[in-house]
């Protein structure tokens, strides 16, 4: 089964018994200095979709890719993008950029080809371009669901790359099948974010978990990773759960505790889970402008911060 997160919550499979993670601390709810001020926009691409992702182009535009919400009837899992020069008005490229995926990873590669890194069969597999448009797959597997943490993952999805000078750091999803324990929440299971390393990008090390959504504060969701360098140059890993969108920083392979660092709707003692929720955020900066784009019910909404 394949889970996509578009901030309204549905299940998606994953979880077994949990040895405890390296990380249990509660993640904080105030909204850092340096991450700005995020104030929600309009919508960005109209349509059933989700799973943005962004990658700056040669002339400074950007290029969205984005994947079809799988609940709409008759859908083949197709994965689409958009062009943008100004971030908020997108114009659709002809065709499709790949079927049978879902959670679209794009990244430029030092000799100019673009690799799509994506969720099929349950795992993490690629395929690589000349153009960003047609994308021919390679073989094997980059991520499996096997992990040395003692987890029995029904799937791994959503990667998220960083390329450093002397290789790449992945973040992904790992959903294990057995719901949060406390009270009741809105999905049956849980997921955790996990990292790994390669060189050439195709040969993965897995390290350790990224972020522990098992607290009172996460509530077992941690989803809909991405990796990005912020405006004052620290790497952010991104992310959303039940209340909002939060941020890590990432320095010499830590993850900082996740700050909250925006919402659209606040929980209150009647509605402890409120919807919406921005889900599977991902960014781009025009003209000194930031944009996160988030997945709605409506399609690709947004925020700008500046």
């Amino acid at each position: 089964m394949i889970g996509v997160g578009i901030g309204f919550f549905f299940a998606q499979k994953n979880r077994t018994a949990v040895p405890s993670g390296n990380d249990l601390t509660e993640p904080k709810t105030a909204t850092p200095t340096t991450s700005g001020t995020w104030k929600a926009g309009g919508v960005a691409v109209a349509g059933n979709y989700a799973d943005a992702d962004t990658v700056k182009l040669a002339d400074n535009s950007y290029r969205m890719y984005y994947s079809v919400q799988p609940e709409v009837a008759g859908n083949n899992f197709e994965v689409y993008s958009s062009t943008s020069t100004d971030g908020k008005s997108w114009t659709k490229d002809p065709g499709t950029r790949k079927t049978m995926v879902t959670f679209p990873e794009v990244i430029k590669l030092s000799d100019g080809r673009y690799r799509m890194y994506f969720q099929s069969g349950g795992v993490i597999k690629s395929a690589i371009s000349t153009d960003g448009l047609t994308f021919t797959d390679e073989t094997g597997t980059r991520i499996d669901i096997t992990n040395e943490l003692g987890l029995t993952f029904d799937n791994v999805a959503a990667p998220t790359i960083y390329a450093q000078t002397d290789g790449f750091v992945m973040v992904y999803r790992g959903t294990v099948n057995t719901p949060y324990v406390g009270e009741k929440v809105p999905n049956q299971n849980t997921q955790i974010l996990l990292w790994a390393s390669s060189v050439d990008g195709l040969t993965w090390t897995k390290k350790d978990l990224a972020v522990d959504s098992r607290n009172t504060t996460l509530y077992n969701l941690a989803d809909g990773p991405e990796l990005f360098v912020w405006k004052d140059g620290s790497v952010k890993l991104s992310f959303w759960s039940y209340l909002g969108v939060y941020w890590s920083t990432f320095k010499e392979g830590v993850f900082s505790v996740p700050e909250r660092v925006f919402a659209l709707a606040e929980s209150t003692t009647m509605n402890k889970f409120p919807t919406p929720t921005p889900g599977d955020p991902t960014y781009a900066e025009f003209n000194g402008v930031w944009y996160m784009y988030y997945g709605q019910k409506t399609g690709i909404d947004y925020a700008t911060a500046n």
